[in-house]
């Protein structure tokens, strides 16, 4: 008898997985969000093997992974460093962006460029899966199957993103 394998998703949604960050959304060459922000929460799904002993990993390793991705988003501005609508410029102690024909400038200082295409939650979501997936041999020490990120801009509002 071929003995399966046993999978488990841990879900790590705590109350101090969240940031902090102002943004716009861009929804074509001409249009564009008001400056604003959001409370934002993140869950992490990681689906693994159940070991022998009845578990799959520590957590504390990813919710240490979790809380240092979102202090990197926390109380700044964000940008989209790769939008074909927003044109960013290195100006000493600013960046100027510029989006229809007008200038948004940004002391550097409150700026985080981020390398997505747009500053919304399905690519926050795809940019913590790209963080969380960066290290192969992590992956493979805690059997990491599948993982699945949602950024919530607010309650019951979220996107989502996934590696398998």
């Amino acid at each position: 008898m071929t003995m399966k394998t046993r999978l488990a998703t841990i879900e790590l949604h705590k109350e101090s997985m969240k940031f902090s960050a102002g943004h716009f959304a861009i929804f074509s060459a001409t249009e564009r969000e008001r400056l604003h922000g959001h409370n934002y929460t993140v869950c992490v799904a990681l689906t693994t093997e159940i070991t022998d002993e009845g578990y799959s990993f520590d957590y504390r390793h990813y919710k240490k992974k979790i809380h240092h991705l979102c202090e990197q988003l926390n109380m700044i501005f964000l940008l989209p460093e790769n939008s074909k609508h927003l044109r960013i410029e290195d100006e000493g102690e600013c960046y100027g962006c510029y989006f229809n024909n007008e200038k948004i400038p940004f002391l550097k200082k409150d700026v985080l460029l981020l390398p997505v295409t747009n500053i919304t939650v399905e690519e926050l979501s795809n940019w913590f899966v790209e963080q969380l997936t960066q290290d192969t041999q992590d992956l493979l020490k805690h059997r990491i199957q599948k993982i699945i990120v949602k950024v919530y801009s607010a309650p019951g509002q979220s996107g989502s993103s996934m590696w398998v």
